[in-house]
């Protein structure tokens, strides 16, 4: 820095704060700077940085499952965001597995990452990681999964709302006999059973217990609950399933068994993957917006970071948008 102050013929201060984009310093000059930094090889040492500044410019994003479009697509609003405030994006992939989340995050809060956005796989009663990520002071915000009684930013939708609205359209296309493909025992899929059962309440149906079978989160456990709903009598006549890939297995159960979508079985995802309108029979699903939760949660962040004090945890909820496609347009 030295060196390009003394060619330009500046103040070593009028350097450090071109090459950190501040807003006193014109874009001449900053060009300029630029310019000479290029023509040095100039690299700033992020490790002395971060020891001046107390902070490292890292934010972590941990997700349940980095496959999952739903989640990709949540990534890439968080970087669209971070990206021009100079952050930059650490992502790791829990699988769906507490223990594993727990290990990420520890390791990411040990190596100073200035803030965290989870999509947490805890169970809905196991507060063990947000009591760590607040004896470190870290700041942080939950996406997509909102564990009940813990204190902090969210950014999702209101999975109660989703079940409901998801089992109604069910209802709405003439179907009676509604089973539920259960995702895993979190906050989200807790909260869509709940939308379930209240749908068919609502709609004066009855439940039946064999009707609500777990399938985890994905393709090969879709198939897998939906062959096991396939040998009811009676059989389902609609299933509202966890998220799309959950439903994707389901529907490969359905025509590999030789019967129909949606004459037969309708059935209805959630999340609006890239791929829920290219399926073999495209897929109803309910749109949760996951490029607006990565940017909400991002910017929820980043105003949290830039708080000196302690503030009120903020709750962003996302309206959930049903995407009707042919798997359940039954006429």
């Amino acid at each position: 820095m030295k060196d390009i102050a003394n060619r330009l013929g500046v103040s070593l201060m009028t350097v450090s704060k071109a090459l950190r984009g501040h807003s006193d310093i014109s874009e001449a000059t900053r060009a300029r700077v630029l310019e000479c930094a290029n023509e040095l090889h100039y690299r700033p040492n992020w490790v002395a940085r971060s020891l001046v500044l107390q902070r490292t410019n890292l934010i972590g994003l941990v997700i349940p499952d980095l496959m999952h479009s739903f989640f990709a697509e949540i990534a890439r609003g968080v970087a669209r965001v971070l990206e021009p405030h100079s952050y930059q994006m650490v992502i790791f992939n829990s699988d769906e597995n507490p223990q594993t989340e727990m290990t990420q995050v520890q390791m990411l809060v040990e190596r100073s990452v200035d803030g965290l956005i989870i999509a947490s796989a805890q169970s809905a009663d196991n507060h063990g990681l947000f009591t760590l990520l607040n004896r470190y002071h870290t700041p942080f915000v939950l996406i997509d999964r909102e564990p009940p009684g813990v204190p902090a930013h969210f950014v999702g939708v209101d999975d109660d709302e989703l079940g409901e609205m998801a089992t109604m359209h069910l209802v709405e296309q003439g179907c009676r006999h509604i089973a539920h493909l259960q995702g895993p025992p979190s906050a989200t899929g807790l909260g869509r059973l709940r939308g379930y059962k209240r749908a068919l309440k609502r709609a004066g149906l009855g439940q039946r217990d064999e009707f609500i079978v777990p399938a985890r989160h994905d393709d090969a456990s879709g198939y897998q609950a939906m062959m096991k709903l396939l040998a009811q009598r009676p059989r389902p006549d609609g299933v509202f399933c966890y998220n799309d890939p959950v439903a994707a297995g389901a529907m490969k159960a359905v025509l590999d068994s030789g019967l129909d979508v949606p004459r037969d079985v309708a059935l209805i995802g959630a999340g609006n993957v890239h791929y829920s309108d290219l399926m073999r029979v495209p897929l109803s699903t309910i749109d949760q917006s996951s490029g607006a939760i990565g940017e909400s949660a991002a910017k929820l962040l980043l105003e949290n970071l830039r708080s000196s004090g302690a503030e009120q945890p903020g709750r962003i909820l996302i309206e959930p948008k049903l995407v009707v496609r042919a798997s359940t347009q039954r006429s």
